[in-house]
């Protein structure tokens, strides 16, 4: 299957660190830009056209339009699957791409704390009012494994994210839990899941 990834976090991208992946994306005859790939994923980021650290600081018209331009002017050629990932919250990204793309479905991501799943229950809500499937929720940073005894911590709290698919009526997708193997692979730009596709992670 064929897949890509567009990073639609505009303010805080952080796709082209985890995918490794640096530079600027060529242009087609049709001057659209070409996705950068790796692991056998195309990707496209806001990343890729600004200096790393460098922040961008546009009124919410203009987060709209970067997102149009990511999506459209680029030659996503003929994928089976284009992952976007959004930021956090219920914002322009989410209505702009949820207005743009027929959108098949979407996943909520959320650690298990209170505060986050507020965040998570609005997002999804947000969804369904726009007509958006919520596939289901993927409870992130679950446990913490002490590395030297195995004991497990539940640093952000146990079930949160469960509690609130029940509320939903969702499906759990996964768990992801706070290992260190997946801070140091995210930073490294290679994935968990290839790297280490053995780990405990």
């Amino acid at each position: 299957k064929e897949v890509g990834l567009l990073d639609a976090d505009i303010y805080g991208p952080s796709i082209p660190k985890m995918m490794n992946l640096k530079g600027n994306p060529e242009l087609t005859p049709k001057n659209l830009m070409r996705p950068l790939k790796n692991y056998g994923i195309a990707c496209m980021s806001m990343g890729f056209l600004v200096e790393e650290t460098a922040p961008v600081v546009w009124r919410g018209l203009m987060v709209m339009s970067a997102v149009e331009k990511l999506l459209r002017q680029v030659d996503w050629g003929q994928l089976d699957y284009l992952v976007i990932d959004m930021p956090p919250g219920t914002g322009d990204v989410q209505l702009s791409v949820s207005q743009n793309v027929p959108i098949a479905g979407a996943v909520i991501i959320s650690t298990p704390q209170d505060v986050a799943l507020l965040d998570a229950h609005k997002g999804a809500e947000m969804f369904r009012k726009i007509h958006v499937p919520v596939l289901g929720l993927v409870q992130n940073m679950s446990v913490f494994q002490c590395p030297k005894c195995k004991h497990e911590t539940h640093i952000f709290g146990a079930d949160g994210v469960r509690d609130l698919a029940k509320t939903l009526g969702l499906d759990i997708l996964g768990d992801i839990p706070l290992h260190v193997n997946i801070r140091e692979t995210c930073d490294s730009g290679q994935p968990v899941v290839i790297s280490q596709p053995q780990s405990d992670a």
